[in-house]
């Protein structure tokens, strides 16, 4: 039996993909599955890693290839300065899961909360630029 392909993929697009690898690993406790070198031996053309059961690219930037081979202006957050998307991950524990991205080098950009919608809440930023944030559902009350 094959495994149900992820709908939607994030692919996330750095300037320096194997320290985002390790990073996502420290932080995040991802999983690498998959990495391939480009020609130059230095930066990722690709990279996959899993992260509480979701796939997510992660790639070098390649200035080289903007507008030509069909590729688009995509840019790494550094470059552009921030980021029109926020990664949401689903834990068990926020607290807990803001403090290992903080120790493993996280900017935390919205401190844990309860929020008023009934989720423990908080965002991150990667040192990478990148945006994420973390919930879990909160006890009923009442």
């Amino acid at each position: 039996m094959t495994e149900p392909v992820q709908i939607v993929t994030p692919h996330l697009v750095v300037s320096d993909a194997n320290a985002a690898l390790e990073f996502y690993k420290k932080a995040l406790g991802a999983t690498e599955t998959l990495r391939m070198p480009a020609e130059d031996g230095k930066r990722l053309m690709h990279s996959e890693i899993h992260v509480n059961g979701a796939r997510i690219f992660v790639m070098d930037d390649f200035p080289e290839h903007r507008g030509s081979h069909g590729v688009d202006a995509v840019f790494p957050p550094d470059q552009i300065k921030g980021t029109s998307v926020t990664m949401h991950l689903e834990v068990e524990n926020c607290d807990a899961a803001v403090k290992r991205a903080k120790d493993a080098g996280a900017a935390v950009t919205l401190e844990p909360w309860d929020s008023f919608w009934g989720d423990r809440y908080a965002r991150i930023m990667d040192p990478f630029g990148h945006s994420w944030s973390f919930a879990h559902r909160l006890p009923a009350k009442g």
